[in-house]
């Protein structure tokens, strides 16, 4: 494998890796009851965002990304049997797919064509695809999670007013510099 491809691969998992902490910890300070709450009637809650990842993911090179089982219309509405606890575990299945089908890619890989709703696109272009709309989703957890925390909110970066009390370590890390 060349350099920029196991390069590409390494900063698409880590990326990927990132995403799916940042939306874990904002997870982590929504509370059940705002879990399905909306802000108006036609947003989405976080228990609607985290719903389903599923379907680009599963044989990824070799099925279009949109599963004819997938019935997208529906993942917009709260399903009886869904429970905080069954939505968090459908988000962890959906990162184990999708860690799972880009960890063995290699570099003959990436210019594969695959298909997503019926489009072709390189396995690049599907990866970085979905790696932007994750961002999108994960800014509206995010969003959402600090607007229903408020006042509780523990900030997953570094605080407004507060950029003087952190540094930058060589491995991207935000660190406190002791005094």
């Amino acid at each position: 494998m060349t350099g920029i491809a196991e390069a590409w691969l390494a900063d698409a998992l880590l990326q990927f890796r990132k995403y799916k902490d940042l939306g874990d910890a904002a997870l982590a300070q929504v509370g059940d009851a705002d879990f399905f709450r909306t802000i108006d009637p036609e947003s989405n809650s976080v228990a609607l965002v985290v719903n389903n990842m599923r379907s680009r993911w599963t044989d990824f090179l070799t099925t279009d990304g949109e599963k004819p089982d997938r019935h997208r219309d529906s993942e917009f509405e709260r399903e009886a049997a869904d429970s905080r606890g069954s939505l968090l575990a459908r988000w962890e299945d959906g990162w184990a797919r999708t860690f799972a089908a880009i960890e063995p890619l290699r570099e003959a890989d990436l210019l594969t064509e695959v298909r997503i709703r019926g489009q072709a696109h390189t396995v690049m272009q599907a990866v970085h695809r979905q790696l932007t709309h994750y961002a999108y989703h994960i800014g509206q957890i995010v969003f959402l999670a600090k607007h229903f925390a408020g006042g509780r909110w523990t900030s997953l970066s570094i605080p407004k007013g507060r950029s003087k009390d952190f540094e930058v370590g060589k491995d991207g890390t935000l660190y406190r510099p002791s005094a």
